[in-house]
């Protein structure tokens, strides 16, 4: 049996069974054939090779039997030269379809694993930000990667294998029952003896690969939560080293265990094929031999008929699993497709309108608003959870209705769960409302093109989110054509131009996974330059003080004061003392707006707000963090 044949019956047998007795949802094959149709050229020629390889099989055993009778036994040197000649010539051309049929099967599933790959991440991206909040991200990132392989082999490994056996075993079938039938229908006769090592192998090699696959990711999730900033901090402060060792070491030393089982049976199991194989051929050897010596078949024809058995015994126990193959390949495509088709929540309608404001009139109509359910924006298979939910989020804001007029500072305030972070996450549809309508300039933002509506919101958060990269690069996620002068403007602007320039490096300093090589108020005023230089019409400013000493609040606060002139803005305040100066305050409780005014208005009124600001302010926090939170 050759190599490849013997690796090919291998990786069935490492497959899980139970795909086997999945059921495909209508219309996926049909679909994966669609993937298809852009390569069917590449197709038909890789097809076009296997099918020349596999007739080369059975070439070289007949030219071999022609070599000894026609040649050898005669004593014909010409004959022997001239077959010889073409032997060589026979394994050139094998070779040389082989590479060829290499280069296709590349094309094509590298092309399946760049279009699948390029379609599913298009397509996550515009999930709404509930599903991101459900998924698991390993999860995900697996149907991106290891899915899509798997989905690729169904027209390079499985259908090459298939159509490649299914020549073979035809054409080496009719070539031995031709040569000697005596001989072919006892080799066939041998066949379970073969099958037998290859299933108990199979089976034992199938629960250890699963089991391999769940200690390994255990150790992966182990290592990713351990190997982040935040988790090493919180090891390095709170965990126990040698604790932390030994956990690792266990998963490691059990990984460990289960590889060298896996390399044991591995073994066993290619051993067990040559084995049988040699047993088989030792038997036609014997067999053959009499009729030779009896006449019946020549020399040439029992060494032909002992080099096409060891091409028979491969093939038949690849198609023995072809079904599990096929169907492994087709449920990694369902797979894809199970995300492909997850619609996501937030999407333009029909005939959008683009959003074309400057300094845009927001207003709230009777807004309510509950959190999704689970199975409206994720699936079951990319969560991680115990058990599914029982309990509903419930109404989160009810019968919401305010105006912000263009150019005013609109503040919301209140208790911890009020529902400040929901309103900010509801403009720019992050989310939809329930019921009601959130309008810009008398439009509804549902009939507003995404796109449109979130080049003109700007967010900053309590905590600024910076990508692995340069200054420059995160800067220029807000605007990708910014200048050297356009970000050192935004930067000066945001208060942090003279801590960049002291920099060895300046703007093409890395600033860490996650920002961390950044204090919190250097972060915060970074995302303060990104917001300038996309030059949002309305701002969104959720916490962005929250947590800052004195002195870093005091730069951001100077320049929140440049981000927030001329602009339409809502902002969440952690600290009552930040927005004494707006326009209008709403302070919420349950989802409802409680009272609003002017600060000395609600100061003066003596209800929730009073209370609120005169807790901080007799405590001495007026400066410092509250105890409200959002």
């Amino acid at each position: 049996m050759s190599m490849h044949a013997a690796w090919m019956t291998h990786r069935s047998m490492t497959a899980d069974p139970s795909v086997k007795e999945q059921k495909l949802k209508p219309g996926t094959v049909k679909r994966i054939f669609k993937f298809a149709l852009p390569y069917r050229t590449n197709i038909f020629i890789f097809l076009a090779t296997v099918v020349v390889d596999a007739a080369l099989v059975v070439a070289t055993p007949l030219l071999l039997k022609q070599l000894i009778d026609d040649g050898v036994i005669p004593k014909d040197g010409a004959v022997v030269t001239r077959l010889a000649l073409f032997v060589g010539l026979l394994a050139i051309a094998d070779a040389g379809f082989n590479m060829l049929g290499r280069y296709f099967s590349s094309r094509i599933g590298e092309g399946l694993i760049y279009d699948l790959r390029s379609l599913v991440f298009a397509h996550v991206q515009r999930q709404s930000i509930a599903f991101f909040t459900r998924t698991q991200t390993g999860a995900l990132i697996s149907r991106i990667n290891s899915d899509v392989m798997g989905a690729q082999q169904a027209f390079t490994a499985t259908l090459s294998g298939v159509v490649s056996n299914v020549v073979s075993l035809v054409l080496v079938g009719i070539t031995m029952l031709i040569l000697s039938w005596q001989i072919t229908i006892f080799s066939l006769l041998l066949l379970p003896v073969f099958l037998i090592p290859t299933k108990w192998v199979g089976r034992r090699l199938q629960a250890l690969t699963r089991e391999s696959f769940n200690v390994n990711a255990e150790m992966s999730s182990t290592m990713t939560e351990r190997f982040n900033v935040s988790g090493a901090m919180l090891v390095a402060l709170y965990g126990e080293p040698d604790r932390e060792r030994e956990y690792f070491r266990s998963r490691a030393r059990r990984v460990a265990d289960i590889g060298i089982k896996m390399a044991m049976l591995n073994r066993l199991f290619f051993i067990a094929l040559t084995s049988v194989a040699a047993i088989a051929t030792a038997f036609a050897y014997g067999i053959g031999g009499h009729l030779a010596i009896n006449g019946g078949v020549t020399v040439g024809t029992l060494l032909a008929i002992t080099a096409l058995l060891a091409r028979l015994y491969g093939p038949l126990t690849a198609l023995s699993n072809v079904r599990l193959d096929v169907m492994t390949s087709l449920v990694s495509f369902e797979r894809v497709f199970e995300v492909l088709d997850l619609e996501p929540m937030v999407k333009n309608r029909d005939g959008a309108k683009v959003l074309v404001t400057t300094e845009p009139r927001i207003e709230f109509d009777h807004v309510n608003f509950s959190y999704p359910r689970a199975e409206e924006i994720s699936l079951a298979s990319l969560e991680s959870a115990a058990k599914a939910e029982t309990v509903q989020s419930g109404q989160v804001l009810r019968n919401l209705s305010f105006v912000a007029e263009p150019g005013t500072m609109t503040a919301l305030v209140g208790p911890s769960g009020a529902g400040k972070t929901t309103i900010s996450a509801l403009l720019p549809r992050l989310y939809d409302v329930t019921d009601g309508a959130i309008k810009i300039d008398g439009l509804d933002i549902r009939d507003l093109t995404v796109e449109s509506l979130r080049q003109s919101i700007g967010v900053v958060m309590q905590d600024a989110h910076l990508f692995h990269e340069s200054i420059a690069e995160n800067l220029r996620y807000a605007k990708q054509d910014a200048t050297p002068a356009e970000m050192q403007a935004a930067c000066e602007s945001a208060q942090i131009w003279k801590l960049i320039e002291s920099l060895p490096n300046g703007l093409d300093t890395m600033v860490g996974e996650r920002g961390h090589r950044l204090s919190g108020g250097e972060k915060q005023r970074l995302a303060i330059a990104r917001l300038l230089l996309k030059s949002p019409a309305v701002v969104i400013l959720d916490e962005a003080t929250a947590h800052l000493d004195s002195e870093n609040e005091q730069l951001v606060h100077a320049a929140l004061q440049t981000a927030l002139k001329g602009r339409t803005s809502i902002v969440i305040a952690h600290r009552l003392s930040t927005v004494r100066d707006a326009d209008q305050i709403l302070v919420l409780e349950k989802g409802s707006i409680v009272e609003r005014g002017t600060h000395d208005e609600l100061v003066a009124k003596g209800g929730l707000y009073s209370d609120l600001y005169n807790r901080q302010d007799l405590t001495g926090a007026t400066n410092q963090d509250s105890p409200v939170e959002n």
